[in-house]
């Protein structure tokens, strides 16, 4: 009887401890979780439902906001043409990201060769990549001068006279383009290269076997195993390409006469240029929408292409 009780004393101590023990490691975990938990609810939950109150005022950070209901999203799409400008805009420097993905698979599929000096060109594609957005830009900026820029130099050598890329309203917008690409090479081939090292081989084998060409694997096994990083690189450059702001300040300012003024930067221009703070966050959740509804509808397109 005594032996029983002691035991009971022992399991009930043995559980007091696990408690204490579960107790204190939750508390490590909350404490571990709290820093981006507040980061999370003070610098971007919070100012997002503020934003949203804000998109139904009006509001210059100056004086109190005053409601105004449905007046900034009305202005905003039937009396602002402006706005949809930079709409049309925002998708037209879009249509680099399928060239851009096309040369990125290209190049991963040529590092993925064993060859030498493999790791010397797989970081002076990637370098790009972790340079200030600031400095590539300015770097971009001297490419493009129409006097003295080194691509209108080159095209100069073959006969060409290049044109007045960055302050011509039909070749400001294809500048940022192909700047664009570029830019986005490094990650994408990283990307790339990772998937197809983690194609099956006993999967190029059977099309061996089967008399497949070098075309047909690419067909047929490399592009169909590939897709998931195919799907994932399209979805974080459209999210990317309808928020791009930094390259076209620095390089454009929006310009010539708003041909190169994204939606972003409208935003920008008429949250702290112009102090319209409750018309820039109505943009702001237009463009999030906008975004949003173009992310399901790939969602839902993928169920077609996407092999997992």
């Amino acid at each position: 009887m005594i032996t029983q009780t002691a035991t009971k004393t022992k399991k009930a101590e043995i559980n007091v401890k696990k408690k204490r023990r579960f107790k204190s490691e939750y508390m490590w975990g909350y404490l571990f979780v709290a820093p981006p938990l507040i980061g999370f609810l003070c610098f971007a939950f919070i100012p997002m439902l503020f934003s949203v109150y804000v998109s139904f005022t009006k509001f210059d950070l100056y004086t109190p906001a005053q409601f105004n209901g449905l007046e900034n999203y009305k202005r905003l799409f039937f009396e602002d043409a402006l706005f949809w400008k930079t709409v049309f805009n925002t998708f037209y420097a879009a249509l680099g990201i399928p060239f851009g993905m096309a040369i990125a698979l290209l190049i991963a599929i040529a590092l993925n060769q064993k060859v030498k000096g493999l790791s010397l060109f797989r970081t002076a594609f990637f370098l790009p990549t972790v340079c200030s957005i600031v400095a590539i830009s300015l770097l971009w900026k001297w490419i493009f001068n129409s006097d003295f820029g080194l691509l209108n130099v080159l095209l100069g050598y073959i006969g060409i006279t290049g044109p007045p890329w960055l302050s011509d309203e039909n070749w400001a917008m294809p500048a940022m383009i192909i700047q664009g690409v570029w830019g986005g090479l490094g990650i994408n081939m990283i990307l790339y290269l990772a998937a197809l090292q983690s194609v099956p081989k006993n999967l190029y084998e059977a099309a061996d076997i089967d008399g497949a060409n070098s075309w047909q694997k690419l067909r047929f096994v490399t592009i169909p195993s590939i897709s998931p990083t195919t799907f994932f690189i399209l979805i974080t450059s459209i999210i990317g390409a309808l928020q791009d702001f930094q390259r076209f300040m620095i390089m454009t300012e929006g310009g010539p006469n708003y041909s190169t003024t994204t939606v972003v930067y409208y935003l920008f221009l008429n949250a702290f240029r112009y102090m319209e703070m409750g018309y820039a966050s109505a943009m702001a959740w237009v463009l999030g929408i906008i975004i949003l509804i173009i992310t399901l509808i790939n969602f839902k397109l993928s169920k077609r292409w996407v092999h997992y």
